[in-house]
């Protein structure tokens, strides 16, 4: 078996005709597909950090491993290109197979596809390619390999974005290991990104690293602690807001009418608040059959659409003054005024601000809001039938007494109400 140098040299050499006799022949089709990512990832509103949660989300672990991923910026040029600012992303998983490598180095080739029933969350497409938003030199340590890539065309094949280059120095792993600070080559997680910045993207980066949500993790299956922050070596010069973000799941289930429930406890800690904040989610997760109508040529594979809605126990966890009330996987930007929060596999706009409202697929699964909340609403109410009557007070709260002001949603909010009025739970002027 090839080592990960002798693989890269494989890649160079048959797949772009370096240091081969004559020109692969797919070398011009690949030109072509360059092209076109290039102008898709930059006419697109991408938002790179989501892009990178979806794909360590969407990597395997080990058993016994509990999934983390781990954000920190750094003003040192670990790398030597003269970056002012670098972001290293740290991530568990298993590590970069040859497939993983040989996907990376093509176009539209996601080791992915075809998986949205085994619990893929990313979209086909642009993936890790997203990096190229905010470097033009992403390097990749995994499993052996040390491999870095350019977004300038190649000067042995004019071939830009997906041509593997090996890193024998800078950065080397002493360097990654002092900013992760671990003790020992072996305590480093198995993937490192390490992403010399470019000059005009240092603050929109930190923006974003600054403005991860405290409920990021809820609807991940995998992935159970996210942190951000900053090292600078001086503590004064750092600008970033930094949080650990953890997850606990207890799967004590309940199931009936192809249901289940169980709650989420979700934990995190900001430096400029000494004070960890916690809060329990009630999850009602409920599965409808996909109608023959809605089907999209994005979901042909999914025969069932799975909605939860997130019910918070106490005050929810945020940063700043609002809260997304729609998911898909990943917050959106929606901010529904409903007490609950809504998460299902919607199709969303590329800038992950809102689900496509227009959609047929989308319209299906609202259509199934309704049903989804009365079902988990009567579930929690007959969860405190022995308790004292006060405790109906706070299920109540649950209910969408304010308006939304998305009209699609307002439509849920009344169907809500007219099936609460027909199970004789409220009258009908709540």
């Amino acid at each position: 078996m090839a080592t990960p140098r002798e693989h890269i040299e494989e890649i160079r050499k048959t797949k772009f005709s370096i240091g081969a006799d004559g020109l692969n022949p797919l070398t011009e089709d690949l030109h072509q597909a360059i092209k076109s990512l290039s102008a898709e990832l930059y006419a697109k509103d991408v938002h790179f950090l989501m892009e990178l949660i979806q794909n360590a989300e969407d990597n395997e672990y080990a058993e016994g491993v509990d999934p983390s991923l781990e954000f920190v910026i750094t003003s040192r040029d670990i790398t030597a290109t003269g970056a002012p600012a670098t972001l290293l992303v740290f991530n568990n998983e298993k590590g970069f197979s040859p497939e993983n490598i040989e996907s990376i180095c093509g176009i539209g080739r996601s080791t992915k596809k075809g998986n949205r029933n085994r619990g893929y969350i990313g979209e086909k497409g642009i993936g890790f390619k997203s990096v190229f938003l905010i470097t033009a030199h992403p390097y990749v340590f995994s499993n052996g390999y040390q491999i870095r890539f350019s977004e300038d065309p190649c000067m042995h094949c004019n071939l830009g974005y997906v041509v593997p280059e090996w890193v024998d120095t800078n950065p080397n792993l002493s360097d990654i290991k002092q900013l992760y600070g671990s003790a020992s080559a072996s305590a480093l997680p198995t993937t490192t990104l390490i992403l010399p910045l470019k000059a005009d993207k240092v603050q929109p980066v930190k923006q974003q690293l600054s403005s991860i949500h405290c409920e990021l993790l809820l609807f991940l299956s995998k992935i159970k602690k996210l942190s951000v922050r900053e090292d600078n070596g001086d503590p004064s010069l750092d600008t970033v807001s930094a949080i650990e973000i953890a997850s606990e799941t207890n799967f004590v289930t309940s199931k009936n009418i192809d249901a289940q429930s169980y709650t989420v406890h979700l934990s995190a800690e900001e430096s400029n608040n000494a004070v960890e904040n916690e809060c329990s989610y009630y999850m009602w997760k409920q599965k409808f059959p996909v109608r023959q109508e809605c089907r999209v040529e994005k979901r042909m594979e999914v025969d069932e659409w799975v909605i939860t809605l997130a019910f918070p126990i106490g005050e929810h966890l945020h940063r700043g003054t609002s809260s997304p009330g729609v998911y898909a996987f990943l917050p959106t930007k929606m901010v529904t005024n409903f007490p609950f929060i809504i998460q299902a596999d919607f199709l969303i706009a590329s800038s992950r601000e809102t689900i496509l409202l227009d959609n047929i697929w989308n319209k299906g699964i609202l259509d199934c809001v309704p049903t989804a909340f009365v079902n988990a609403f009567i579930s929690l109410v007959r969860s405190v039938e022995d308790a004292p009557v006060s405790s109906l007070h706070r299920i109540f709260k649950f209910l969408p007494v304010q308006s939304s002001s998305y009209e699609e949603l307002n439509v849920i909010r009344e169907s809500i109400k007219a099936k609460l009025v027909e199970e004789n739970i409220v009258q009908e002027n709540f």
